[in-house]
Formats: C-alpha cells, sequence, structure tokens
C-alpha cells in the first residue's frame, strides 16, 4: 500500500506540466482577444498594474507549489528507498537515504528514544511532524485566500476610475474623454475579474493536489513507523505484553510440535517392536533350521550326537 504512493506527486508534477501547456496554448490561440481585452485602448496603466499583480501573486504561489510537490518527490523517493532496504540490516539501512529527509530523522528520533529505553508516543511524532509540514504550505495557502480577492479589488478600483470619469462627465456633458473613462473602467473591472477567476481556478486545483500530496506522504510515513519501526524499538509495557504473547504463542506452537514428534516417537517404537518380534521369529527358525542340518549331517557322517 506504500509503495503505491511513491510516485503521487510526480504525478501531480506532471499533471501541472501538461495542464499548464495546453492553457498556454489555448491562450496563444486567442491572443487577438486577449490583446483587445488587456492592452488596447487602456486609458490608465490601472487595468495593466492590477492583471500584472494579480499574475505576479498567482506566479509567485505557482512555483512554491512546483518547489513543494518537487520536495515530495524526493521524500516519497526517500522512503521508499528505505522500506525497501529495511530488512537488509543497520548497517545498509540509510544508503541513498537523505539524513535530512523526514524518514531517516524519524528513525532517528525513535532509535535514541529506544536506547535511553524511553515511551515511544507516536501520536506525539505524528503531531509534530503533521504541525511542522503545515507550515511548509502556508504560503501556497496564504495565495490562494487572497487570489480572488485580487480580482474583488482590481474590480473596486476600476469601479472608481470609472465613477471619476462618470463625475467628469456630469460636470461637462460634451466630454468625449469622460465618457471613455467609464468605459475604460468598466471593461477593466471585467478584466481584473476574469484574470482573478481563471486563475484562481488553476491555482486552487493544484492546491488542493499539493495538500493531497503532503497528506499521502505523511499517511506513509506514519505508517511506516507503526508497520517497521515500533515493532523493531518499541520497549514500553504494550510492546512487551505483545512480544510475551507471542512468545506463549510459539512455546504453544512448539508444544504441539513436540506432541506431534512424541507420538511419532510412539508409533515409531511400535513399529520397531514389531519388527523386533519379526525378527526374533526369523531367527528362532534360523537356529531350528541349523539344527536340523547339523542331524542331519551326523546322520550322513554317522557321528556321535553332541552328548556322547
Amino acid at each position: 500500500m506504500i509503495e503505491t504512493r511513491s510516485n503521487f506527486s510526480r504525478r501531480m508534477l506532471i499533471r501541472l506540466i501538461v495542464i499548464g501547456t495546453i492553457v498556454v496554448g489555448i491562450l496563444l490561440a486567442n491572443y487577438q482577444f486577449i490583446n483587445e481585452l488587456y492592452l488596447k485602448n487602456q486609458q490608465t496603466p490601472v487595468g495593466l498594474i492590477v492583471n500584472g499583480g494579480i499574475l505576479l501573486v498567482f506566479m509567485l504561489g505557482l512555483v512554491k507549489i512546483i518547489a513543494t510537490l518537487f520536495h515530495y518527490m524526493e521524500e516519497e523517493a526517500a522512503l521508499a528507498r528505505f522500506i525497501r532496504q529495511f530488512s537488509k540490516g543497520p548497517e545498509k539501512l540509510m544508503k541513498g537515504v537523505s539524513p535530512k529527509s523526514v524518514i531517516a530523522r524519524r528513525h532517528n528520533t525513535i532509535q535514541r528514544l529506544s536506547d535511553a529505553h524511553a515511551r515511544i508516543n507516536h501520536s506525539a511524532l505524528a503531531a509534530t511532524l503533521q504541525a511542522d509540514e503545515h507550515t511548509r504550505i502556508s504560503f501556497t495557502r496564504y495565495v490562494s485566500n487572497i487570489l480572488i480577492l485580487t480580482g474583488v479589488f482590481g474590480t473596486i478600483v476600476s469601479l472608481a476610475v470609472a465613477l471619476m470619469g462618470t463625475s467628469n462627465l456630469l460636470e461637462s456633458a460634451q466630454d468625449s474623454g469622460s465618457m471613455g473613462l467609464v468605459i475604460h473602467g468598466m471593461s477593466t473591472a471585467l478584466s481584473t475579474t476574469i484574470t482573478a477567476i481563471l486563475c484562481y481556478l488553476f491555482y486552487g486545483y493544484f492546491y488542493l493536489k499539493l495538500s493531497d500530496a503532503q497528506t499521502h506522504f505523511l499517511t506513509g510515513v506514519e505508517e511506516v513507523t507503526a508497520v517497521y519501526l515500533l515493532p523493531a524499538y518499541s520497549h514500553d509495557s504494550e510492546s512487551m505484553l505483545q512480544n510475551v504473547a507471542g512468545l506463549i504463542h510459539g512455546l504453544s506452537e512448539a508444544a504441539r510440535g513436540m506432541q506431534d514428534i512424541q507420538q511419532e516417537y510412539a508409533a515409531a517404537g511400535n513399529r520397531l517392536n514389531v519388527i523386533a518380534a519379526d525378527l526374533g521369529e526369523q531367527m528362532n527358525g534360523m537356529t531350528r533350521s541349523v539344527e536340523g542340518i547339523k542331524a542331519l549331517l551326523r546322520a550322513g557322517f554317522r557321528l556321535p550326537a553332541s552328548g556322547d
């Protein structure tokens, strides 16, 4: 079950690259529309500044997602290598596993607790690791929370620009520039909202997948701890009771085996008695045959009897 998670982050990274390439291709195919909406006939730099800020926040968050997925990809590889080498002995256990990896630090912590004969609290270790890893995606979570708000901010700023144009238009009914400013403000509000929503849809999906990758990795670490590390290093009362129960079970199996062997020995003894009785009868028969041959020889050679 752990091995199926060893390439989860890699799959998510490949999916991000593929979907990102498709999105870029769609944008390039619709360059004319994008140029008309975002670049042409801009009376103020408000639209470029707000949309540029939204894209900057989006790209920073996306870079952080990619870097974190690379980190978890390395951690999953270290975890899979640790599992494969666990049964090869302590001298090869950490071969090729980075000492800074999570599984290496978890192994060293449990080993130190075991050497000190201290109680290993798996729940505390899991909670500490989860809290530590939770801070790793704090920036990506912050970007996910504010990304849609940047579109709202752009809409408010653009509406403020449109209201300025409306005020000038009311003051001078023949001022065509004020009408253009109103239209520019409404267009900018629309463009910033579209930008924020599209960026949020793309970013939000891969933020959730990053959270899934973190959850899968942490689950794998706790599973390795419970299945491999605790049985090997835990010395608390519960583990001792389990060891005693295992010894009792082993002794019961050994006792049953000894009973089976004893029954086999008894059956073999019975068979030996039968064989010995058969051999005794055969020896008696051979003795009578030899006596008969001796009697025939005496009679044939006219020898005296053995008592004479």
